[in-house]
This record gives C-alpha cells, sequence and structure tokens, in this order.
C-alpha cells in the first residue's frame, strides 16, 4: 500500500531574538541575548587566532584551562562546578573559542574564572606533559583513518601554500612544544581586540554585559590583529589518486567553488547544494546509497572560512564501486548544473534549509553558536531574517544559474583515498589521474 504525503506546511517567519551589544574599553565586543527557557547560560568566546604555530596553537587550546598563579586545573573545574558550569577550548583555522555553560545564577563565578585563566594561564609543565601525550596520541590514531588522509589531501590539493592546506600539527612538532614557548604565544595572541564574547541564558542583558565589564575589563594585550590571504581559487587538476594498498574502500572527496554568506548567491547556492547532496532527501543520496547501496552517509555542504567558502563532498564507497560512484557524481553535478531542479524538489530543500535556521535557535547553546561563528564574519542575528528571506524568494531560475556557476563537475578538485592498483583503471577511464601517496 502506498501512501500519498500531505502538502508542506508553510513555514514560520523567522524572528532572531534581540542581541544588546557593547564593546569595552579593552575592545571586546560582548553581546548578550535573553532566552528564558531555562535557568542556564551559554558562554562563547571567540579570539581571532589565524597563522599562529600549528603545533604550539592547538597545544594551547588544550591546556588554556589547565591553571593559573592561584589555581590549578582541578581547581578551575571544581570553582566551576560549584556553578553546575564547565569551560572548554577548541581551537581552528581562524578561532580559539572558549565555550560553556552553567547556571545563570553563576555567571559572575564563570566569568571570573574565564578572567583569570585569560590574563594569568599558567600552562604548567605537567599539565603540558600530559596534554602533550594526548594530543600525540590523537594525532597519530587521526592519521591512520582514511577519513583524516583523504581530507589532508584534499585541503593540500585546495589551497597550496596557503595556511588552510596543513590543519593538523606533525607529531614530532608537537612533541618540542615547551611551556615557555605556550606563554608566550598566550602574551602574544590572546587578547581581546578584535574578540567576540556571547552571553545567551535566562538574565536582563544589561546586567549580564555590566558583569562582562566588571570581570574583564582587566584583560588586556598589545599583540597584533594577524589576517589571512585571500584563499586561492580553486584550480581544476587532474584527480589525485591516492594509494592506500589493500584498502577495501576508497574515500571519495571533491572540492567546489562557494561563496560567502553575504553573497548575492550564497542563498540560492545553498539550495542547489541541497538538491543535490546537502541532505537525506537529496539526488545524490538517493543515487549512490538508496539506488545503488555504493555507499551510507555521502553528504555535500557549504564550508565557510574567513578567507574563503568552498562546497565540499564526501563519500566512503567499496573498492569495487569506486568508478561507479565517481560516474554517478559527476553525473548529479552535471544534471543540476545542466537542468533546473523540479519545483516539488525545491520546495522541499527551501523547507528544510529554512527548518535548519529554526532549529539551530531553539536552544540555548544553538543560538550562542551562531550568534558567536556569525559575529566572527562581522554578522548579526538579523542577518538570519534576510538570509531565510533570500531562501524563501529563490526561484527554480535562481537556483539553477547558481548551479551552473559553481556546480559545473569542471570546476572541482577531487581525491580519491584507495587500493590504486585496484580502482585506478575505472577512475581512469572517467578522468585524468595523477598518482599520490597518502601524507598525514
Amino acid at each position: 500500500m502506498t501512501h500519498t504525503l500531505p502538502p508542506l506546511g508553510p513555514s514560520r517567519k523567522l524572528k532572531p531574538p534581540k542581541e544588546t551589544e557593547r564593546t569595552l574599553p579593552n575592545g571586546l565586543t560582548v553581546l548578550a541575548i535573553r532566552r528564558p527557557a531555562v535557568p542556564l547560560v551559554e558562554v562563547r568566546l571567540r579570539v581571532p587566532f589565524a597563522r599562529a604555530h600549528l603545533a604550539r596553537s592547538a597545544l594551547l587550546s588544550q591546556t588554556l584551562l589547565s591553571g593559573t598563579a592561584t589555581m590549578s586545573t582541578v581547581d578551575v573545574a571544581a570553582e566551576l562546578q560549584t556553578v553546575g558550569g564547565a569551560l572548554s577550548a577548541g581551537l581552528d583555522p581562524d578561532r580559539l573559542v572558549v565555550s560553556g555553560n552553567g547556571l545563570v545564577t553563576g555567571l559572575d563565578r564563570i566569568l571570573d574564572v574565564l578572567a583569570e585563566v585569560l590574563t594569568g594561564a599558567a600552562y604548567p609543565k605537567t599539565e603540558v606533559a600530559v596534554e602533550r601525550d594526548r594530543l600525540v596520541d590523537r594525532i597519530q590514531v587521526a592519521q591512520s583513518q582514511p577519513s583524516h588522509l583523504a581530507r589532508a589531501a584534499l585541503l593540500r590539493r585546495m589551497y597550496g601554500s596557503h595556511p588552510y592546506a596543513v590543519q593538523t600539527p606533525e607529531v614530532d612538532q608537537v612533541e618540542a612544544v615547551r611551556p615557555g614557548q605556550l606563554r608566550a604565544l598566550h602574551a602574544a595572541r590572546i587578547h581581546p581586540a578584535g574578540a567576540t564574547l556571547v552571553l545567551v541564558g535566562d538574565f536582563s542583558p544589561g546586567k549580564a554585559l555590566d558583569s562582562a565589564e566588571r570581570a574583564l575589563a582587566g584583560w588586556t594585550g598589545a599583540g597584533a590583529n594577524v589576517t589571512l590571504p585571500p584563499a586561492p581559487p580553486l584550480a581544476p587538476a587532474p584527480l589525485l589518486l591516492v594509494d592506500r594498498p589493500g584498502a577495501v574502500q576508497s574515500s571519495l572527496r571533491m572540492a567546489l567553488p562557494a561563496v560567502g554568506r553575504t553573497h548575492p548567491d550564497h542563498a540560492a547556492l545553498q539550495l542547489a547544494n541541497l538538491v543535490f547532496g546537502g541532505y537525506f532527501s537529496s539526488r545524490w543520496v538517493e543515487n549512490i546509497r538508496e539506488d545503488k547501496g555504493y555507499t551510507y552517509g555521502p553528504h555535500s555542504l557549504i564550508e565557510h572560512s574567513e578567507a574563503g567558502s568552498s562546497l565540499v563532498l564526501a563519500a566512503e564507497v567499496a573498492t569495487e564501486v569506486t568508478g561507479p560512484a565517481l560516474l554517478e557524481t559527476l553525473y548529479e553535478l552535471g544534471r543540476l548544473a545542466s537542468l533546473p531542479p523540479k519545483e516539488d524538489e525545491l520546495e522541499q530543500a527551501r523547507q528544510y534549509a529554512l527548518g535548519t535556521l529554526q532549529l539551530g535557535m531553539s536552544t540555548q547553546a544553538g543560538l550562542a553558536s551562531l550568534a558567536s561563528t556569525y559575529a566572527g564574519f562581522g554578522l548579526r542575528l538579523d542577518y538570519l531574517t534576510e538570509h531565510s528571506a533570500r531562501l524563501a524568494k529563490a526561484t527554480r531560475e535562481d537556483v539553477a544559474a547558481a548551479a551552473a556557476k559553481y556546480l559545473a563537475p569542471a570546476g572541482a578538485v577531487t581525491v580519491v583515498l584507495g587500493d590504486a592498483d585496484k580502482v585506478g583503471a575505472a577512475v581512469a577511464a572517467l578522468t585524468p589521474v595523477e598518482r599520490g601517496v597518502a601524507q598525514p
């Protein structure tokens, strides 16, 4: 028995919450957003961190919260736990992020701990040694994983000599890092000018801003802001076949050009990507997963970085169907770049995109992460209102034009990691091939 799905309902108008903003005398921008759902507060601190020494940066993010002159790493955790809170730090090629949450009544205590870490992180020798060993272990595990090796090869192919080309440090570089180098890097790069603090919770935004100013006014620093050069345009080249002898699967990666969030083409390109492979009901998923069973979870997404944006495709396929999977991928890209999507599939993708925006703001944590991410690109949450309107208005012709401009397979950078002896002939029958070896 078959059942007809009901028609999609109308989308709710997206209404981002109000952001209250203050720039402190030290240059830190603080955004406070009231979300009264639960008595918690979410904290997101974003510090620009581009072009810092890769191994030292990675270890700094792991040891930032490992103690100060007056608190050990246990003391830091215990102090936060008294208000049901926790903080953690992470790093990407553009930024250092300190994130956490706790009871809203404990906001002052969370901010006091954060301030002490920012102004006096000690990077104790013992803690640095422990975290250095853990980081080495994680890197070694990652370097044995096909997904990591394929991603690393794709980044090198995409970015060449740009700093984005290598995003994981070498083991020997990490092993050489010492606490004094971390303290020097902290002094040089962790400063408030250009940083953004986002607070989301059931509070008075004005009082939250006052709390942040009281706690963080003493955070100063004279380090210079460092900017990245623009990412180079993708340069189509022969498919890079990275040999992994004996592999039972091949890792297929492709990169295509994309545009930033404020570009006029962004909304149409987002919809084109969804129609192609950006969610479960997309053409690519339907083709190589549902219809042919070549893979379990193919996906494509637009990645935004400060120096540029790109659309990245990823799929793990069995060795024996590597050639057919690549063929179907090229076919689906070419089909969308040549023919407009049907009205019903465009509408389904549109509803998914608009619904995802709503879901992203439905929790305090999601709202805080969104606000912090957009702030890093000079945007505020009112951008979402404008973007949702562009998504709602994009026509089949708009999406077709974006697909033709950005999704044409001739413009792709492609990497296949797999057993070259078994997949080389099939891949070479579809496109020119260049052989390579796996690099971590």
